[in-house]
């Protein structure tokens, strides 16, 4: 059989292709296309990393916690941050409506489940939970922010101290069951239990009149005073539940279940206590309004804490002397700790924010986060945002030159960002850190 060279040449120009596409694939998305722009003198291509601009830290508003995908409980005593606390409010509706309890029941023990997550901090530090009734209702179709918060009776019905163990599976009645807090809710008195158990027929004959007769509870989290960490869990999970047990006249083993899911309204408080305990050079700059010291550190909280607000006062005159096509523009943010204990958050989110306080995010976020970035990349400590088109429409005068905001905590989407970091400065006067300090590089054409 005859070689055919046409299929041959075929083949080896497939493999030349194949070769520059995975090699082009593993370039740094900033960077593509670079190599195919003409010599900068031919199109006066300008680079610019020394725009002055300024940035420091303020604390945020309150954030919206009401039906998340997470729920956050614990304290952290945090050397730079200080302590932040974290507590929840939760309903729980009846696994069956018009339950049967049967001849003369009697109550063993009520047990609130809390099911295992993340550990944000120290994983060995002892936590102590306190459990109270709600007075007052709440809704799911109401909204709720991490400052709010819903009367109780002011009585805990448990206090609870644990060291989290969210790797050891308990076994209950026979059953394997996977990680979770169990906390006694008849601790003090058997009142709880009891108030469902001889509830009214009326009170259990629909889930409506059940949460109006048990309005839900807080679970609230004691200030640790060092270390601690925050638990994440999924509130809606299986094992997020109130197991009420009980006998009666005909059985001494039974039990009933009283569910939290996605039915149930919920949401998160928390409390960073006034920031008292954070670093001095934090409460300067954060508390006291000392917007120098953004030059040295900047600090980024999630839970509703702190953000950093940037401002580009030289977008007014760029490009004045002439129209001008931004080619690219990046901002490049360096993590200043070393330390891993706390890790930083593994995104931060961009936003503008007018002078009515709306916020938006930017036009670059439209073409995806593999083009807008914001991801900690690891290696080099650092978060890199691409603001190229944003710019653009600055200088061309389609938008307003408003403030931006970096935070820990997307207001778009429904996951609380425990983590926080603190960042080097505009132009730090710290050893070692003067090359590493807040970049804003732009590349741009002038065009005649």
């Amino acid at each position: 059989m005859k070689s055919n060279p046409f299929r041959f040449l075929s083949i080896l120009a497939s493999l030349v292709i194949l070769v520059f596409l995975v090699y082009s694939c593993k370039k740094d998305p900033y960077q593509v296309g670079i190599n195919l722009l003409p010599p900068s003198d031919t199109l006066n291509v300008k680079t610019s990393d020394t725009a002055s601009f300024v940035a420091h830290s303020v604390l945020q508003d309150s954030i919206r916690t009401d039906e998340t995908t997470l729920s956050i409980l614990g304290s952290l005593m945090d050397p730079v941050f200080g302590s932040t606390t974290s507590g929840f409010y939760m309903q729980y509706r009846l696994s069956a409506e018009t339950p049967d309890f049967g001849t003369n029941p009697g109550l063993d023990s009520i047990v609130l489940m809390i099911p295992y997550g993340t550990i944000y901090g120290d994983t060995n530090a002892l936590q102590t939970l306190k459990v109270y009734e709600l007075s007052k209702s709440f809704y799911i179709d109401s909204t709720y922010y991490s400052n709010q918060s819903v009367e109780n009776y002011g009585i805990p019905i448990a206090n609870y101290t644990f060291r989290p163990a969210r790797y050891d599976s308990l076994t209950i009645g026979g059953v394997k069951t996977a990680p979770h807090i169990r906390i006694n809710l008849n601790q003090f008195t058997n009142y709880f239990g009891n108030k469902i158990l001889h509830a009214p027929a009326a009170s259990l004959s629909t889930n409506v009149n059940f949460l109006e007769f048990m309005k839900g509870l807080y679970i609230e989290s004691s200030q640790n005073a060092s270390g601690g960490a925050l638990l994440s869990f999924d509130p809606t999970s299986l094992l997020s539940k109130i197991v009420m047990y009980f006998h009666n006249a005909d059985n001494d083993s039974l039990h009933f279940d009283i569910v939290g899911n996605s039915l149930c309204a919920r949401f998160n408080h928390f409390d960073h206590n006034h920031y008292l305990n954070a670093s001095s050079g934090f409460r300067q700059q954060v508390l006291q309004h000392d917007t120098t010291l953004g030059k040295n550190n900047l600090f980024i909280q999630g839970l509703g804490g702190v953000r950093v607000r940037i401002r580009l006062p030289f977008l007014k005159t760029f490009g004045k002397s002439g129209k001008i096509a931004i080619n690219n523009a990046t901002l490049t943010i360096k993590n200043a700790e070393t330390d891993t204990t706390l890790q930083p958050p593994v995104k931060l989110t961009l936003v503008i924010v007018d002078t009515a306080g709306n916020v938006a995010f930017l036009v670059d976020e439209t073409e995806g986060t593999s083009y807008a970035g914001g991801y900690y990349n690891t290696t080099a400590r650092t978060y890199q945002f691409r603001i190229t088109r944003h710019m653009q429409q600055v200088v061309d005068g389609k938008i307003k030159n408003y403030d931006m905001y970096l935070m820990a905590n997307n207001p778009s989407a429904d996951v609380l960002v425990t983590n926080r970091v603190m960042l080097t400065g505009t132009n730090p006067q710290l050893p070692g850190f003067s090359a590493d300090r807040v970049k804003l590089q732009v590349i741009y054409t002038k065009l005649h």
